[in-house]
C-alpha cells in the first residue's frame, strides 16, 4: 500500500482509491489526477494520507517529475494536468439547436394554449415539437438554462415547457418506466393549462387576491382536467396531473386534499417541477430567486408537502455534476464550486481567490445565481 502524507503530496499524482470526508462524503474519485485545489480540499477536511498509483518518490523527484510531464516548449507555461478538460469542452458545446427547437415549442405551445377554448389541442404536433426538444436535452442543465428574450407576460408558457422538460428528466432519474416519460414530459407541459380559462384579471394580478378570486383561481385544476378530459395521445395520468398538481402529501392541498400515494406519482413529479421554475423565473411581480436557495426550499417543503423522495432525487442529480462550476454568492463574490456533500448538495465548498468558503460552516451565505 503507497499511503503517502497530505502535506508530502504534489499536484499531478494519481490516487488509486476513493478519498472520503469523515462524514462519508466522496471526497475525490479513484483514478484522479491531483490538482492543486484537490490538496486544498484534502486540508480543508484534515485528510492525513492517501494512497497514490506509483512508488511515491522525494518530494524533489516529485517536482522534476511534474516539471517534465507538464513542461510545453521553451518560452511556454507549464500545463497542470485537468482531468476537467472534456467536461469543460462539453459545457461549451453549442446550444443553439436547444434554444431553436425551445423557441418552436414556445411559439406552439402559445399558439395552441390560447386558441385551446375555442379548438382542439394540437396534440400531435405538441407531440412532434416535444420529442424534437427532448432530442436536445444533452444540453439542458436545470441549473444554468435561460430562455432567449424572456418575455414575463409569457411566464405561463415557459413555464409549462421548462416543467416539462424537468418533469422529463425527473421521471428517469427516479426510475419510472421508459413508456411514461413522454407521457410525464406531456404532463409538464399541459399541467396549467386550466388557467387559459381564468380571467386574466386575476391571473396576472399582482395583488393579493381577494377570497373570491382566490377561489376562482384554484379552479383551474378542474378546468385543466376537464380540457383534458377528451384529448386522445395522452393517459390519465396527465389529465389527473393538472387535476393534482397542487395537493400535497400531507392534505393540505387542493381540490380534493388528497394524501400520499393517493396523488398520482406524475402529478407529485411536475409539482416539483413546476414550484421550482415558478421560483427561478422572473415575473412581473417577483424577481427570480437562487435556485440553490430554491432546492433548499422544496428540501423543506418535502416534509409533508411534496414527495420526500423525489425530491432527494431532484436534488441530488441536479447537483451531482456542479464542482468547477462559478457562482455568484449573496455577499457578491465569484467563486467555484470544487466540492458538494452528497449529504448537504446545495451547501457546497467554494474557491474564490485561493480562499475556500464552506458554506456548511458560513450559513449567512447562499449560492445568489449560478453563472456557467
Amino acid at each position: 500500500m503507497n499511503n503517502i502524507p497530505v502535506a508530502e503530496l504534489k499536484p499531478g499524482l494519481k490516487i488509486i482509491s476513493n478519498v472520503y470526508s469523515p462524514l462519508g462524503g466522496l471526497l475525490l474519485e479513484k483514478g484522479k489526477v491531483l490538482l492543486p485545489r484537490d490538496l486544498d480540499i484534502l486540508r480543508a477536511f484534515m485528510i492525513s494520507s492517501v494512497e497514490i498509483e506509483e512508488s511515491f518518490k522525494s518530494a524533489e523527484e516529485s517536482n522534476a517529475t511534474t516539471s517534465m510531464t507538464t513542461a510545453g516548449k521553451p518560452g511556454e507555461a507549464a500545463a497542470v494536468p485537468n482531468e476537467n478538460t472534456a467536461a469543460s469542452e462539453m459545457e461549451h458545446l453549442p446550444i443553439s439547436s436547444l434554444h431553436q427547437e425551445y423557441d418552436r415549442m414556445l411559439h406552439l405551445t402559445k399558439s395552441a394554449f390560447q386558441s385551446v377554448l375555442a379548438a382542439e389541442l394540437p396534440i400531435y404536433e405538441l407531440r412532434r415539437q416535444l420529442e424534437a426538444l427532448i432530442k436536445q436535452m444533452k444540453h439542458y442543465n436545470v441549473l444554468t438554462f435561460a430562455p432567449r428574450n424572456m418575455n414575463e407576460y409569457d411566464y405561463l408558457y415557459h413555464n409549462a415547457i421548462l416543467s416539462s422538460m424537468t418533469s422529463y428528466l425527473l421521471a428517469q432519474w427516479h426510475g419510472l418506466p421508459q413508456k411514461d416519460w413522454m407521457q410525464v414530459a406531456f404532463a409538464g407541459l399541459l399541467h396549467d393549462i386550466g388557467n387559459t380559462k381564468i380571467d386574466p384579471l386575476i391571473l396576472y394580478n399582482p395583488e393579493s387576491l381577494t377570497e373570491d378570486e382566490s377561489e376562482e383561481m384554484r379552479m383551474h385544476t378542474t378546468y385543466g382536467y376537464q380540457q383534458l378530459r377528451k384529448t386522445s395521445a395522452i393517459n390519465e395520468g396527465v389529465r389527473l396531473t393538472a387535476l393534482q398538481h397542487h395537493e400535497k402529501m400531507d392534505g393540505s392541498g387542493y381540490p380534493f386534499h388528497l394524501t400520499g400515494e393517493k396523488i398520482h406519482v406524475y402529478a407529485r413529479i411536475v409539482a416539483i417541477a413546476d414550484i421550482f421554475h415558478a421560483m427561478t423565473l422572473n415575473r412581473r411581480y417577483r424577481k427570480a430567486q437562487s435556485p440553490y436557495l430554491v432546492l433548499e426550499q422544496l428540501k423543506s417543503e418535502a416534509f409533508g408537502k411534496l414527495d420526500p423522495s423525489i425530491v432527494q432525487t431532484f436534488v441530488e442529480k441536479v447537483t451531482q455534476f456542479h464542482n468547477g462550476m462559478r457562482v455568484l454568492l449573496s455577499n457578491g463574490k465569484t467563486g467555484e464550486i470544487i466540492f458538494s456533500d452528497r449529504n448537504h448538495p446545495t451547501r457546497p465548498m467554494v474557491s474564490i481567490d485561493g480562499e475556500i468558503i464552506n458554506l456548511m460552516k458560513d450559513t449567512s451565505l447562499y449560492i445568489e445565481e449560478v453563472l456557467s
